[in-house]
């Protein structure tokens, strides 16, 4: 018998059990953990896996398509080996019967008259005891594993390698899509492993699939495979791991909402610009954002919630904080930070030119805001300050801008606001669409006829000629401006 575990060969070679193989030879080295006699057509919902299932024939369907089914299900469930009676109750096997064991690998026994199926229940009971007392150490030093934990400040990789050690698993975590889980804890090496429905049995070949528990659902899946030449402690232990994971995980996202809270408060005070420069530098640097040759973009965004930018920021240290409608992003100027943001669905992003850690964000927010302006407006994903020129020679002064628009376009917002009609707008979108008046009609909705009379009516309010290139150039800036102070969309 093989030292680290009992196999459906071991008990084929059990002179006194007189077994026989009739289909499934190439699933012998499967493990047996029990023995049992069932002769439901359905004992899954009872079985934990690696367990021999032993029947008159009476659980056996007659169809072939039922005879199929039936052994599906239990190849399913981790059943290690069917054990059918000779000359009792089993049905006339199909060729279906036959193919189904060859195909899935599971061992059919034939089990003779004249031998009980208690007698196999205490060879298999008898066999297992040794390997019983092995499981029961390894179990008590598995549940030591947040003693460890907190006594020797283990982190996660170091926990789980030890962890493997001692179950005699190859233990494995990952997200339901098949993302890394834990730091230092692999995915497993076949995704197809991962299951396909809302309840899984434990049992895969050759380990078991658990879910990790969280609030809400499953943070993932614990994948344990048995190791060559190792001694598996069994389905309890691999339990125990995975509450072990939750534990991690759940510690992880406590520690990451008090670094997401943090970053929040951070990037608050260094947009209100009441942050010494060395105490911010120093906290990006805890932060994860400020390692030497480090640059960081901040970025405005709209149209996209908190969750999105978490899902497509996974790999990217960053801080976030919203601000009305607007959420602010300080990230690390790594590769592929921008295209992680360009592709949240719907997204309208501006992002600044680099700068270094610890330097005021004056200058960055509004470039910022101008980028999303014209990210807004353009309709693409993310604009990169100064794609676009012409917001680069606007004043910081929030006061000089107001003066800009009021003394530009005053008349023409009070015009529009009080007849509610849309006269800025019909001028902007022209000037976008480089003047072409049908092209800029289209996109209105009006008639060509109708914007030639808007355009007309707005050189009279502001007594500015759309035709002279000064003129153009002054009310083109001023409705960057307003845009600049949320004036118009």
């Amino acid at each position: 018998m093989a030292e680290h575990k009992l196999t459906v060969e071991d008990l084929i070679r059990f002179p006194a059990l007189q077994l026989r193989v009739i289909a499934g030879e190439a699933g012998l080295s499967r493990s047996v953990s029990w023995a049992h006699v069932s002769e439901l057509d359905d004992p899954t919902p009872w079985l934990m896996g690696a367990e021999m299932i032993m029947t008159t024939g009476v659980a056996v369907p007659r169809s072939a398509a039922g005879q199929r089914a039936y052994l599906q299900r239990l190849d399913d469930a981790g059943v290690s080996a069917l054990a059918l009676s000779a000359q009792l109750h089993v049905p006339p096997l199909h060729q279906a019967f036959f193919q189904t064991a060859e195909e899935r690998g599971i061992p059919v026994l034939e089990v003779p008259l004249t031998v009980p199926f208690i007698a196999i229940a205490q060879e298999v009971a008898a066999a297992v005891q040794e390997d019983a007392r092995q499981r029961l150490g390894a179990q008590l030093q598995v549940f030591g594993a947040l003693r460890w934990l907190t006594a020797e400040d283990l982190d996660t990789g170091t926990l789980f390698k030890r962890l493997e050690r001692l179950s005699g698993y190859e233990v494995y975590l990952c997200t339901p899509q098949g993302r890394p889980l834990l730091p230092g804890v692999p995915v497993p090496p076949d995704l197809g492993v991962l299951p396909t429905s809302a309840d899984p049995p434990p049992t895969i070949p050759g380990g078991f699939l658990l879910p990790v528990p969280a609030p809400g659902g499953p943070a993932g899946f614990l994948v344990a495979f048995e190791r060559e030449g190792a001694r598996p402690a069994g389905l309890a232990v691999a339990q125990h791991i995975a509450t072990v994971a939750a534990l991690q995980v759940a510690m992880a996202r406590h520690e990451r909402e008090s670094l997401r809270r943090e970053g929040a408060e951070t990037l608050s005070e260094m947009l209100q610009d009441v942050l010494d420069p060395v105490l911010a530098r120093r906290r990006l640097l805890r932060l994860g954002l400020a390692g030497d040759g480090a640059e960081l973009l901040l970025f405005v965004v709209r149209r996209a919630g908190d969750d999105a930018l978490v899902r497509a920021l996974p790999d990217h240290p960053h801080l976030m904080l919203r601000r009305g409608e607007d959420r602010y992003v300080l990230a690390a100027d790594t590769p592929g930070v921008r295209e992680a943001l360009a592709g949240v669905p719907g997204i309208a992003a501006g992002a600044s030119r680099p700068f270094a850690p610890g330097s005021s964000l004056k200058v960055p927010q509004r470039e910022a805001l101008w980028a999303v302006s014209r990210a807004a407006e353009s309709g693409q994903p993310l604009v990169l300050y100064g794609d676009d020129t012409t917001g680069r020679w606007l004043p910081d002064d929030p006061g000089v801008l107001s003066g800009l628009v009021e003394h530009v376009l005053g008349e023409v917002l009070r015009y529009d606001a009080e007849h509610g009609t849309r006269l800025l707008a019909s001028v902007r979108t022209w000037m976008e669409r480089d003047r072409r008046v049908d092209e800029a009609a289209r996109a209105l909705h009006v008639h060509p006829n109708t914007l030639a009379y808007r355009l007309r009516r707005f050189g009279e309010l502001t007594g500015r000629d759309l035709a002279s290139s000064g003129d153009f150039a002054e009310i083109w800036l001023a409705i960057r401006a307003a845009a600049q102070l949320g004036l118009i969309d």
